[in-house]
């Protein structure tokens, strides 16, 4: 059984994992819509990987008997400066995403809610796997510098390939 606020820390998580998703979801129709066709795939990508973090919180809060409520989400962005300013961006949302599954500890630790505290070990992980891919697509951007996007956009579909999601 969760306590109640560990279980409102990961109803409060539930709407930032769609914010989540529905971010990347924008980011990749802008992509899209920008003539970045490889740019977009990874985000729609990443956008259903979001959509299944949230449904993974969705199912833990109610096998431990709670209450899984779907907040509204807020409305995205709908346009970017460029391919290196929707991934400065993108970097920005992991590592507030990241804080957020800390805080979450913090509230299970002081409730001392063990089970759940291991279960999001999961996505401690996960979040710093998001934003090392993160980074080593701005390594990539950086490299770049002002010449052609046309190889990145081939290329990193290939990253997340390889494991630099």
């Amino acid at each position: 059984m969760l306590t109640s606020e560990v279980e409102r820390s990961l109803v409060e998580q539930i709407g930032k994992e769609g914010f989540s998703s529905n971010l990347y979801l924008a980011m990749a129709s802008w992509a899209e819509s920008e003539g970045y066709p490889g740019i977009s795939a990874w985000f729609y990508a990443q956008s259903e990987e979001e959509h299944g973090h949230m449904l993974k919180i969705v199912h833990y809060v109610i096998d431990r008997g709670g209450k899984a409520i779907i907040p509204a989400f807020e409305k995205p962005p709908v346009a970017w400066e460029g391919v290196h300013d929707v991934f400065v961006r993108v970097l920005l949302h992991e590592q507030s995403v990241s804080r957020s599954i800390n805080d979450i500890l913090g509230v299970c630790f002081r409730e001392g809610d063990y089970a759940t505290s291991q279960w999001l070990q999961w996505f401690v992980s996960e979040q710093i796997e998001e934003e090392s891919s993160v980074r080593a697509i701005l390594d990539r951007l950086k490299l770049l510098g002002d010449g052609s996007l046309y190889d990145f956009d081939k290329d990193i579909l290939a990253m997340r390939s390889a494991g630099v999601e």
